[in-house]
């Protein structure tokens, strides 16, 4: 609960200092022209990677594998497609990590390790129940 708050708290303000840095640096005007260009171009990538993780996931799905990593990813492109919408920097470049792909194997790679992990600990016991008739009339 406190890195939710801490990060509420923080993101803004590392926006708002980014926005002053490039501002001083390209001027006003060219610095909400890059806020709109890099929405405007990462939307379209999102929507490349969403297409792509679609396709891969009903190849997996006609495998009759579980295409536990297609929903992962497509998870993962939706938050980066909020995090581009959302005017910003620092936002921007978390989102644009998102979408590439080798790096979205990289941070997702930790939790695809342990969903394997849980479903390997699961212990299957067979066994054969034998009904004794006693006392039959």
């Amino acid at each position: 609960m406190n890195t939710i708050l801490i990060s509420i708290i923080a993101v803004p303000i590392i926006e708002i200092l980014l926005f002053i840095k490039i501002g001083e640096n390209i001027g006003a005007i060219n610095t909400i022209l890059l806020i709109i260009f890099t929405a405007v171009v990462g939307l379209y990538f999102a929507r490349i990677q969403g297409i792509k993780t679609i396709k891969s996931g009903f190849i997996n799905i006609y495998q009759n594998k579980l295409p536990i990593y297609e929903i992962l990813s497509g998870a993962s492109i939706a938050v980066a497609a909020v995090f581009l919408i959302i005017p910003g920097f620092f936002t921007d470049a978390i989102g644009f990590l998102l979408l590439i792909p080798i790096t979205r194997k990289i941070i997702l790679s930790p939790i695809m390790k342990k969903s394997k992990n849980q479903t390997k600990n699961e212990e299957v016991i067979e066994a054969e129940i034998i009904e004794d008739k006693k006392d039959e009339l």
